[in-house]
């Protein structure tokens, strides 16, 4: 078989239109195909079969003379003698459990108002907040409705309060509130790690893919007919962009459930990479990494990501373990969204790093972090310099970062201040829009258990710790006074725990489900990070993610053991959009136990922000200045602005 050599193809899937449905799947190995059609979506005998042609490039068809929408399919291939039944890799839809496809005609599926859906109008500054579909109305805080908890459909209940009080704002109306402009959803497409036959209490992160253009099913109100699932998932976009926010949608393009996808049932021996030895490689840590370097790979992946910007109105995508895709492929998938929708209009980004080697034919290069300069500037990646160096060793829990007293960090924060893209950094970042900002993501601790750990016994993650509240603000301080795009998992800012629980990814919903009734215990640090990023918005010299925008931080200074102040170039010229009240900023980073006195620049400077507020450039009343020297708490942020 030729390798490399992408199809001539037409639309591979089932494709419904009136009075007909055209079926076409790429098989180069295949002696025969023979399609399968059933009523259901499991069980029962095939109602008819029909032979596929072979036509060119691998690539076999067939045509019936109806619509099939709703019809469920499967194929059966024989390769090299061996007969072998899948579903179909290109499916659009499918059955409880992924394990039968479904014909589907899309139009069919559109929500009441779907065709004039549009995403919000972009902002001064993206803030995306990282949402797992289950956690978002599983608990009864939230005061969803019982019956949707846990589903996409608790998405388009848009004013839930606390218990349904009526006085304070849960869910989307909470998030608005908070300052939250993208929602990222942790992965909706369909995965094998949650029986959506079984109870509504399993749970799972997601990070398992079955069938990668179809929504997961346990997440809506009825698996078991696959236009359902399509459908909710729709209406809750819909009801995303309705209240403000544009959707990211997580993606997990490296390696499947398993290595007995429907992809290699359809094509053996193509779609992931080996080792020398012939067996799998395994750079993912999930049994298999996929050969995103091959052509009709990288082709498949391109258009799966396509499909979800178009079908689904997605406005980014996060790709997890990033580094185990090449390097053109990420160009070529930011470069077609560009020119699909306009410039930076959907948000590129992922994990720069991957679990293991991974061997990749001749010539290609891994999106890692050593590579950024190979990536188109739009495609981001998460900072793992930054957050290591605010909150600590990400996996080894008892080690500390700057802000829970470990030593050394001050040159990695100063680094991070202008996004890693100092021109004395031979692999930095070509712009501040190739960093992704941030203190916890899903995986490892949260922030506030790596808090607890590094300041305390580590036994009491429930209670509110005053010493470790004043860590957690530094951190906050310090990620929306970097340069770079900024996220956070979802329930950071009210101090979320898993009661120390590393990785999640299959512990029980009580666990992983988002407290809301701890969102309004702590809600003096909820407006802690509401206050930092509404100013945030105000700030070009922060929000600039051009490549000039490393101009804009200068006398970077370590001023003292565990204290960093630089200055920032706030004037609105690179950033006309937004107008701010100050010319220039002085930040200081305090992670000392102990009062540091710092020099500072000329003129007089209005406090915006300390370690105790976020809030002070509010006042409507006109605000004290300093000058000449300033006292910086212990464990404590500054930011200064002068007009």
């Amino acid at each position: 078989m030729k390798k490399n050599i992408a199809c001539e193809k037409n639309q591979l899937g089932a494709v419904c239109r009136e009075g007909a449905t055209r079926f076409s799947v790429w098989s180069p190995l295949a002696e025969s195909v023979t399609l399968f059609l059933y009523k259901e979506g499991e069980g029962a005998e095939a109602l008819e079969r029909w032979p596929l042609t072979a036509e060119n490039d691998g690539v076999w068809t067939v045509e019936i003379g109806r619509n099939l929408h709703g019809v469920y399919y499967d194929y059966q291939i024989v390769v090299d003698g061996t007969v072998t039944c899948t579903a179909d890799p290109y499916a659009k839809a499918c059955g409880v459990n992924g394990r039968r496809s479904m014909a589907v005609d899309l139009s069919k599926t559109n929500p009441c108002g779907w065709e004039e859906d549009r995403a919000p109008e972009k902002g001064m500054e993206d803030i995306i907040y990282e949402l797992h579909v289950k956690e978002f109305s599983w608990d009864p805080s939230g005061g969803f409705s019982e019956k949707v908890r846990g589903t996409y459909a608790a998405f388009q209940e848009t004013d839930t309060t606390l218990f349904g009080d009526g006085i304070h704002p849960t869910g989307l109306s909470y998030l608005k509130e908070l300052g939250v402009t993208h929602v990222q959803l942790m992965p909706v497409y369909d995965y094998g790690s949650v029986d959506e036959k079984g109870e509504k209490e399993q749970f799972n992160w997601g990070y398992d893919p079955i069938n990668y253009n179809v929504p997961e099913g346990s997440y809506s109100t009825d698996p078991f007919h696959g236009e359902v699932r399509i459908r909710e998932l729709k209406e809750m976009v819909m009801a995303l962009h309705n209240q403000g926010f544009r959707v990211i949608m997580d993606v997990v393009y490296n390696h499947t459930y398993c290595a007995d996808s429907w992809l290699e049932r359809m094509n053996p021996g193509y779609y992931y990479r080996k080792r020398a030895d012939g067996t799998l490689s395994n750079g993912s840590g999930c049994g298999n990494d996929v050969a995103s370097e091959k052509a009709m790979c990288g082709d498949y992946i391109l258009e799966s990501v396509l499909y979800w910007a178009e079908e689904y109105h997605m406005d980014g995508f996060r790709f997890d373990l990033m580094g185990l895709l090449d390097v053109d492929l990420m160009n070529r998938i930011q470069k077609e969204l560009d020119c699909r929708f306009g410039a930076g209009e959907k948000l590129i980004y992922g994990e720069p790093w991957a679990a293991g080697e991974s061997p990749m034919e001749k010539g290609s290069i891994p999106a890692l972090k050593q590579n950024v300069g190979k990536l188109h500037p739009f495609v981001g990646m998460f900072c793992d310099g930054t957050r290591d160096a605010i909150r600590g060793h990400v996996f080894e829990a008892e080690v500390p970062g700057f802000v829970n007293g470990g030593e050394g960090l001050e040159e990695a924060l100063l680094h991070g201040a202008s996004a890693w893209c100092d021109k004395e950094l031979e692999t930095g970042a070509l712009a501040p829009s190739q960093i992704v900002t941030y203190a916890s993501a899903h995986d490892n601790l949260t922030l506030w258990d790596k808090l607890v750990v590094t300041m305390t016994d580590g036994k009491d993650f429930d209670s509110l710790n005053p010493e470790v509240l004043a860590a957690n603000r530094l951190a906050a301080a310090i990620c929306y006074t970097c340069q770079g795009r900024m996220f956070l998992l979802s329930g950071e800012e009210f101090a979320r725990t898993k009661e120390g629980i590393e990785d999640s990814y299959q512990s029980p919903i009580a666990i992983n489900r988002l407290d809301w009734a701890r969102a309004w215990e702590n809600r003096e640090l909820v407006e802690y990070y509401k206050g930092l990023m509404a100013l945030r918005k105000q700030l070009p010299g922060l929000c600039d993610k051009s490549d000039q925008a490393v101009g804009r931080i200068s006398r970077k200074q370590v001023e003292n053991k565990g204290c960093v102040s630089f200055l920032v170039d706030n004037r609105n010229n690179r950033n006309k959009e937004i107008r701010s009240l100050w010319t220039e900023l002085f930040v200081i980073y305090n992670g000392s136990r102990n009062e540091v006195q710092v020099e500072l620049p000329d003129g007089d400077w209005e406090v915006l922000v300390d370690g105790i507020s976020s809030s002070y450039w509010k006042r409507e009343t006109e605000q004290e200045t300093v000058n000449g020297r300033v006292t910086v708490l212990p464990v404590s942020p500054l930011v200064l602005g002068k007009k």
